[in-house]
């Protein structure tokens, strides 16, 4: 978390699977309770409802100022992140994105979403906070997680951008974005997710916990039987040649131009996929679009003073 005149930037990367911060890691599952949850852990106390936050992901939608779910997760985000500097009380300036494409012409109405309240105070976890939102940075998912590395992309480089719902992809030449060579596709990991559910349910009639599925994505092995591990394994497979196969659409040549690969779909490419380690980087830290979004917030803001 970064501070500029006692006013901390923090960063929320507004996932479809997680919500990042610089520092903290969430799903975007949340249920609503009228009274105390049972169990402790991510409870989140707004206007007087509960939310438990945490469990499974939130479904794929084209505007995340539908409901009120992202600003409840905002809330949320901006909790951890402060909890991590033991932090309740602060003037905040969030820092948060948007899908390439849409950006242009949902940033405003998001913008205003976010800021709705221009003071707050909530529980989060047992501990009372109390924000103030003094601003609101919007940038193009994908690009941020990769700005300190623009001084070294010569030549044609291609970032993608994998989330749980989207993926963004654009052309970087030159270390400089094309604006007019982006594109943002629902095809993201929650599509394998899908597919490895229905091939379980399909092959073997029995219906699989989306945990199970995730451990298999992620680490390539979970606690089931070799037949359930192959046909998960096979879809996984297939889903990583489909976004090569996406990436060619876009005229993606591996010979031609260095391919940068952001977000939760990097670790499928690296377990599942085949491709030529040399001419392609994977960035494996799943917080580091927040932490390019909170740099460009603050150069942004001194540029100001």
């Amino acid at each position: 978390m970064r501070e500029i005149k006692n006013t901390k930037i923090i960063a929320v990367d507004h996932g479809y699977g997680n919500i990042k911060t610089a520092n903290t890691v969430t799903p975007t599952g949340i249920t609503a309770y009228e009274t105390e949850p049972i169990f402790t852990g991510n409870i989140l106390e707004y206007n007087g409802t509960y939310y438990r936050i945490g469990e499974g992901h939130k479904e794929f939608i084209p505007d995340k100022a539908m409901d009120e779910d992202y600003y409840l997760l905002t809330l949320m985000a901006v909790a951890r992140e402060l909890n991590v500097f033991s932090i309740q009380e602060a003037d905040v300036h969030l820092a948060a994105g948007l899908p390439l494409t849409w950006i242009r012409n949902q940033r405003e109405e998001f913008r205003s979403y976010l800021l709705q309240n221009p003071e707050v105070s909530y529980r989060f976890n047992n501990k009372d906070y109390h924000i103030r939102f003094v601003g609101c940075s919007l940038y193009p998912q994908g690009y941020p997680a990769i700005v300190n590395l623009l001084s070294t992309l010569k030549g044609t480089n291609l970032l993608a951008d994998i989330g749980n719902g989207t993926m963004n992809i654009l052309y970087i030449n030159n270390k400089k974005a094309q604006e007019s060579r982006c594109w943002t596709e629902k095809f993201g990991v929650n599509q394998c997710m899908i597919a490895a559910k229905n091939a379980i349910l399909d092959r073997f009639g029995v219906k699989i916990e989306e945990a199970t599925v995730e451990q298999v994505l992620r680490f390539k092995a979970a606690d089931i039987s070799a037949p359930y591990l192959d046909c998960i394994t096979a879809v996984a497979r297939q889903y990583v040649a489909d976004i090569f196969s996406t990436l060619r659409k876009y005229e993606y040549n591996p010979d031609l131009m260095r391919l940068y690969v952001v977000g939760g779909g990097g670790c499928l490419i690296r377990n599942f996929g085949t491709y030529d380690e040399s001419r392609v980087t994977i960035l494996a830290d799943i917080c580091a679009t927040a932490k390019g979004y909170e740099y460009l917030a603050l150069m942004s803001l001194k540029r100001r003073e």
